[in-house]
């Protein structure tokens, strides 16, 4: 489990720079995910070799500043609440102002680590300026230019050494399904249904996240934990359809799961928030499987699930190979078959296949279509193992990797799903020199 460092503070003071500098670091080499960038407030980084997920609180946030005011305040309780290490953010230019000392009043009350970050400060008569956000009251203070860079090197350097050691929890090696969702999706009913009928649970551990709670269960000849997002208590304070709430919620549980269920409202439909969170698995890398809540409330004529499917499919492109089961957790419809492909995607998650196999059937394939000639080269692919990853990753040795382009490779990894049966999973293709 990777700790949760949040960035807050008030609008413009450059916390998306400095985010993107952070996660861009990595995710041009990681988490670059085939021809999707999306809006990105969540991503991964990691320094000195710490690893840590960051959250852009003011990403979540739209709306003018009055708006804001009320906003904000939500968002650095939730922060504090939620995460591990809090870095907040101020302006030299503006100098502090009063949303600054509102933000800082809340956070001198917090015993998590925090940072105080002054930005823009990029010359000698800034770094002076500087002083005055002592007054802030929250001890001392790092300068950075989250623009170029400068000074970002200190602030990491003292932000990892206070995270705290994650304990690596060593479990029995039982499949972790997370339930996850907007709020009001119908999360519980459907933890319920599966549960509530049944009489063969063995055990409620808590789960090592302090709040999502993990059931182990066991039916129908399948045995699991389920990672509960949905019963977790409810902040007073947040209002329950703010977008942060549910991404912040959802991060803790598909960081620490193999299959994420993602449960939504068929009335609806697959709208941003539950997108957010769809992307959200697949850029952790989890299985997916999509469960469409509430069907029986659907008016329908013969051809509503596909024209419904199809909708979603589009909205998911280019990752499309997943399954998508309509369900009421009401009348029990499909529950079963919920969870059985739940399991058959962890099952293609973990697929191992051998090196013979994955060379006979693609050599003749990329002879047949090779990769494009780029500047008159021309790339010969010799060879394609898989990684020996938790999740499935393929290496083509090839001549030239740098003039593989991303249509090729998604040309492979749909050659991969075809041959091998991949449904739910993401696939990572790379291509190494030989």
């Amino acid at each position: 489990m990777s700790n949760i460092v949040a960035i807050v503070g008030r609008p413009n003071v450059g916390k998306s720079t400095f985010f993107n500098r952070l996660i861009q670091r990595r995710e041009a080499i990681v988490d670059a995910v085939s021809g999707v960038t999306r809006d990105r407030h969540y991503g991964k980084s990691d320094w000195n070799g710490r690893e840590f997920s960051l959250i852009d609180t003011g990403g979540y946030v739209v709306g003018s500043d009055d708006i804001f005011e009320a906003e904000i305040d939500k968002q650095v309780e939730l922060a504090i609440d939620e995460a591990d290490a809090i870095i907040f953010m101020v302006d030299v230019e503006t100098g502090v102002t009063g949303m600054d000392e509102d933000v800082a009043k809340l956070l001198r009350k917090v015993d998590k680590p925090v940072f105080l970050a002054v930005n823009k400060v990029d010359n000698n008569k800034r770094a002076e300026d500087a002083v005055e956000f002592y007054s802030l009251g929250l001890g001392n203070y790092y300068t950075i230019a989250s623009i170029n860079g400068a000074g970002t090197g200190e602030l990491l350097d003292a932000l990892v050494e206070a995270l705290p050691e994650k304990e690596e929890v060593v479990e029995e090696n039982l499949p972790r399904f997370a339930v996850v969702g907007r709020p009001n999706a119908g999360k519980s009913s459907f933890i319920n249904t599966l549960i509530g009928e049944d009489r063969y649970i063995v055990t409620d551990i808590a789960g090592t996240t302090r709040d999502a709670i993990d059931t182990k269960y066991n039916r129908f000849g399948f045995e699991f934990n389920l990672v509960d997002t949905a019963g977790i208590r409810r902040k007073s304070k947040v209002k329950e359809d703010l977008e942060f709430y549910s991404v912040m919620r959802s991060i803790r549980a598909i960081e620490h799961a193999d299959v994420c269920l993602l449960v939504l409202d068929a009335n609806r439909g697959f709208d941003g928030q539950v997108q957010n969170i769809f992307w959200l698995a697949e850029r952790n890398r989890k299985g997916i499987v999509i469960l469409v809540n509430k069907w029986d409330l659907v008016e329908k004529d013969h051809k509503s699930v596909k024209e419904y499917e199809k909708a979603i499919r589009k909205q998911v492109e280019p990752f499309t190979d997943v399954p998508i089961v309509f369900i009421s957790a009401l009348t029990k419809q499909r529950i079963y078959k919920a969870i059985e492909t739940a399991v058959e995607v962890y099952q293609n998650r973990s697929k191992r296949i051998k090196t013979s196999e994955l060379n006979d059937v693609f050599l003749p394939l990329i002879e047949n279509y090779p990769p494009p000639a780029y500047k008159g080269k021309f790339v010969k692919i010799k060879y394609v193992m898989q990684l020996p990853t938790p999740q499935p990753q393929f290496a083509f040795f090839c001549n030239l990797p740098q003039y593989v382009k991303d249509p090729y490779k998604r040309f492979l990894e749909n050659k991969l799903r075809d041959n091998f049966g991949f449904t739910g999973v993401p696939i990572s293709v790379y291509m190494r020199k030989k």
